[in-house]
């Protein structure tokens, strides 16, 4: 006797839209357990963690700042993962967008007197999406040439960003005013973003996101190639006999992921941050592959579970200094995410049967 999973024979597609809400929840009622057995009141902990990063227009703030990249990275992958190409190296990307816009915004504060003008930003934008597509491009060309797993590919080519970026700001781009620490130099003025509010750090790269949001829309939901990408990711075979390139496919879900992770490495670095060094992403790379699978791929529901995503980094942040508790919770309450939302994908295309197994008939045992 024992549990067994049945395939069904035709999913719900309710079911497919509600269960990133029934992850959410499910992930609070862990998280009340998991606090109430540290030994934390979880009715407070709960609430410093989702609602009191909130209260304040400076919190607000903060989360949009930070969901923007999440956003930008999962709009991307979504794009790669609607035609089964599996990007994994996001966050790999976003270093180079980020090292690609930072090394113009440096050079341009070094060579041209006031640091740049009114140029320097679109120019800088242009090189994070370069920077991003131009590292995308390598698992691209080694999947279609030579058959070779882009999952793996573009994920250890995420340490080799690192350890780049790693080697510039300890090496030729590091701040030689800056106390020998590994960071360059601040930008110059032409290379920040604009603020959008006073007293927040929210700037205008959140109006990137947004873009991004449409304009992933559209290429998805109203184009052609969005329907080549569903159709190939779907049944390879069928696009092949329609004549859909899954080459092609594979160039541009790669591609689309690389530039939008490297428009939100831009984004950073000419944002919040104003400099490089070595700890430009907490792991946003990492994190939109979880945003763009809660957000079903779809456009508008990666920008809603950017948005929650994006409180865990606050929640994390609030609880280490109201509470005491190490930020790993933030790590613990994205993995949380995660467990559920594919927990409850299992019990779409599966239903739980109860099987008894037969009795060996008398005199068959041994």
């Amino acid at each position: 006797m024992g549990l067994r999973l049945e395939p069904r024979a035709e999913r719900s597609r309710v079911m497919v839209y509600l269960t990133p809400l029934v992850a959410a929840a499910l992930t609070v009622v862990a998280g009340a357990a998991l606090f109430a057995a540290l030994g934390h009141d979880p009715v407070r902990a709960l609430f410093a963690f989702f609602v009191a990063p909130l209260t304040t227009a400076f919190g607000l703030g903060e989360l949009f700042v930070k969901a923007t990249p999440l956003v930008l990275c999962a709009l991307g992958l979504a794009v790669g993962f609607r035609g089964n190409v599996w990007n994994i190296g996001a966050e790999g990307q976003l270093i180079l967008g980020a090292v690609f816009a930072g090394g113009l915004a440096l050079w341009a504060g070094e060579t041209i007197p006031g640091g740049g003008g009114p140029w320097l930003l679109p120019a800088m934008v242009v090189m994070g999406i370069l920077g991003g597509m131009a590292w995308a491009a390598i698992p691209a060309l080694l999947r279609t040439r030579f058959n070779a797993n882009e999952i793996l590919v573009s994920l250890m080519l995420t340490y080799v960003a690192g350890l780049l970026l790693g080697y510039l700001v300890h090496g030729p781009w590091r701040d030689p005013m800056g106390y020998n620490f590994p960071e360059s130099a601040l930008f110059g003025e032409a290379a920040l973003l604009p603020p959008l509010v006073a007293g927040t750090r929210l700037h205008i790269g959140a109006l990137f996101a947004l873009a991004a949001v449409a304009g992933t829309w559209v290429l998805l939901m109203r184009s052609f190639i969005g329907f080549q990408i569903k159709v190939v990711g779907l049944a390879p075979r069928a696009g092949g006999y329609a004549g859909f390139s899954g080459d092609r496919v594979v160039w541009l879900g790669l591609l689309c992921g690389g530039g939008l992770a490297g428009l939100a490495g831009m984004v950073e670095v000419a944002g919040p941050i104003g400099q490089l060094h070595t700890q430009i992403s907490p792991g946003y790379g990492f994190t939109a592959i979880i945003v763009a699978f809660l957000g079903r791929l779809h456009p508008l529901g990666i920008l809603l579970a950017g948005l929650f995503m994006a409180l865990t980094y606050l929640g994390g942040d609030t609880l280490q200094i109201e509470l005491g508790l190490p930020r790993a919770v933030t790590g613990l309450f994205q993995g949380m995410v995660l467990f559920f939302l594919l927990a409850s994908d299992v019990l779409i295309h599966h239903r739980i049967r109860w099987s008894q197994r037969p009795a060996i008939p008398h005199g068959e045992a041994g």
